[in-house]
């Protein structure tokens, strides 16, 4: 018996279901891109699949509307891969381990994909219906946008003819996102030197935390690992000479980091220091988030006697100043639109290599200069202590457009359906919209969605009863368009 059989709209949850019985994490997307060429080729649809796996499929208007304009109706394959540091799941080879709780789908210990796996299903359940009206429709399927959007990157927008895009990737319902946020996703690589100490190993967690999109959530003020475990190991540094062994945590450079673990070395006769500083942090920190991180963990292990290959005394303290001193969070809010986070830092991956420390940031504004502004803080900063920084994707802002006739006929067919006027607005998030325009000028492009909770985390879940209310109005605004 499958777990959202029960479910409305029955169609777009059997395909979610589906979905999520294929492993798809970022760069992991050929089973599924696969998957939906079948899908289209066993309903006799016109298919294309190209060599980033992305997958465009077309299908005829209904009748009365074979002659209208194309539809395009956009959604991303992959999925942000995220599990509580106890679970035994395994994204290459697993299903996810679906759940139905308080009128939420949810993943048992991981992220659900519902970002961006309903739109792919609702996308799905148009192509395979008989008795929705609909103009000729452009299924355009991308694949890893959640790092990098490699996939509208690679893909070929000439073979489509419809010039309305429908982006099915928002997140919050009653919401017409119109424009969003440019991004650049930076690697910083730190030189260290090594040296062989010996002394008390202690083992400093940091976990429990919320975490979550490093977009859509960074107004939360919710803790950074990261950030965290460089103001407790400048706390330590202040009561005894410590020196780093290794400092790891975070998966995702766009994903607020839940867990930081860092190993230093210690004279025997400081290691209880530590404990104290560390349970002091704690304390501090419970006080600062006031409750909004319940779960937060805080611990220092030891083991005496150890002797390992540590950074040097200049090296430890280039990690430390540089997490304790590197930017990261909201940086600036949108002068136009009221509570809108124009600019932003997330620092999402720390690992420890034998000659360089490796942190990898997002950054984000919906103004260029400022991104440039952030970037180049960043880069002066690397600078500064010997270090170098490289691009690894970099994408633009999708600017608002006065002129849409999709947002328009959105508009109407909202009010009529729901009786109030939604909200029109920008998203501090990157979209595949901007790098679509940039390709094509001519789209029109809006993105809606139902409401999904704490994408990107093992919190993830997606509200049923919104997405039955986004299915009617995505019906309803393909009626519209004849």
């Amino acid at each position: 018996m499958a777990v959202l059989e029960n479910l409305e709209p029955k169609k777009v949850f059997y395909f979610f279901e589906k979905l999520c019985q294929i492993p798809h994490g970022t760069f992991d997307t050929k089973r599924i891109s696969d998957y939906c060429v079948e899908f289209a080729k066993e309903r006799g649809l016109e298919v294309i699949q190209d060599e980033a796996n992305n997958v465009i499929i077309k299908k005829g208007g209904t009748k009365g509307y074979e002659n209208s304009e194309p539809i395009i109706l956009q959604g991303h394959l992959d999925m942000v891969c995220e599990k509580t540091p106890d679970s035994a799941h395994d994204f290459k080879n697993d299903p996810l381990d679906l759940y139905v709780e308080d009128g939420y789908v949810k993943a048992k210990d991981t992220s659900l994909g519902g970002d961006n796996g309903i739109a792919i299903a609702m996308a799905m359940a148009v192509l395979d219906s008989e008795d929705i009206a609909h103009p000729p429709i452009e299924a355009v399927f991308t694949t890893d946008e959640e790092t990098g959007m490699g996939g509208a990157n690679a893909i070929d927008l000439s073979v489509l003819k419809g010039r309305k895009l429908l982006n099915i990737d928002s997140e919050v319902e009653g919401i017409l996102t119109t424009g969003c946020a440019g991004g650049i996703s930076l690697v910083t690589e730190i030189p260290v030197k090594r040296e062989e100490t010996s002394g008390t190993l202690v083992t400093l967690t940091i976990s429990g935390l919320q975490g979550g999109h490093s977009g859509i959530e960074i107004h939360r003020q919710r803790g950074n690992a990261h950030k965290m475990m460089g103001r407790l190991l400048n706390a330590i540094e202040k009561e005894a000479q410590i020196s780093l062994v290794d400092i790891e945590g975070g998966s995702k450079d766009n994903v607020i980091p839940m867990n930081n673990t860092a190993r230093i070395l210690v004279a025997e006769k400081d290691a209880e220091k530590i404990v104290k500083v560390t349970e002091e942090m704690k304390a501090v920190w419970d006080h600062e988030f006031m409750g909004d991180e319940p779960t937060l963990a805080v611990e220092a292990s030891l083991k005496a006697n150890e002797s390992k290959k540590t950074l040097d005394r200049e090296s430890t303290e280039k990690i430390i100043n540089y997490l304790m001193i590197s930017p990261c969070g909201v940086q600036g809010f949108s002068r136009k639109l009221q509570g809108l986070v124009e600019s932003s830092l997330n620092v999402g991956i720390v690992e420890t290599y034998d000659g360089y420390i490796k942190i990898c940031h997002m950054i984000r504004s919906s103004v260029e200069s400022q991104k440039q502004f952030m970037y180049m803080q960043l880069d002066q900063l690397a600078k500064m202590i010997g270090a170098k920084t490289s691009i690894t994707s970099e994408y633009p802002a999708w600017q608002y457009d006065p002129n849409s006739e999709l947002r328009k006929v959105m508009e109407i067919t909202y009010k009529e359906m729901f009786g109030n006027e939604p909200e029109i607005l920008s998203v501090h998030c990157g979209l595949e919209c901007g790098l679509f325009l940039g390709k094509r000028p001519d789209l029109d492009c809006v993105s809606v969605g139902p409401n999904l909770l704490d994408v990107h985390s093992f919190n993830e879940k997606v509200d049923i009863a919104s997405v039955e209310r986004t299915w009617n109005y995505v019906k309803a605004i393909l009626t519209a368009l004849k």
